[in-house]
């Protein structure tokens, strides 16, 4: 499949397939006239690099942990910085979390304002919520 029709499955644009490449992220096979070409298994790992962006790891990290897809071939190396990665998203998640709870609370302050609560117990309320 070309480099567009990868990216349009996938989700992304070609340019971040191209810096896939550059990073060793993904291989292409090239055509005779130049033009890459991808598997249909490219979509899944296209799709699998682009949630581990989102959740934070950096190129380098990827780059470690790809050979077990690949391979099927773990080392001890590679299960320190999955566990790494792991506790790093919770950490994530747990600050996410904690975030949501703080709106949702100034969320509720901001409804008693619009019902009538007076505003200085309303400021009040949500300072502390934010602390």
């Amino acid at each position: 499949m070309r480099i567009g029709a990868l990216a349009g499955q996938a989700g992304v644009s070609v340019r971040s397939l191209r810096y896939y490449e550059e990073q060793g992220l993904l291989e292409s096979e090239r055509t005779a006239g130049g033009h890459r070409e991808y598997r249909e298994s490219d979509v899944t790992r296209v799709r699998f690099l682009q949630m581990l962006y989102a959740a934070g790891m950096p190129s380098r990290r990827i780059i470690e942990l790809l050979p077990f897809l690949d391979t099927g071939i773990a080392t001890s190396t590679m299960l320190d910085h999955f566990d790494e990665e792991g506790d790093r998203i919770r950490h994530q998640i747990e600050a996410l979390t904690a975030t949501r709870d703080r709106l949702t609370r100034l969320r509720g302050i901001a409804a008693e304002s619009v019902a009538g609560r007076p505003p200085e117990e309303c400021r009040s309320s949500a300072n502390d919520a934010a602390a």
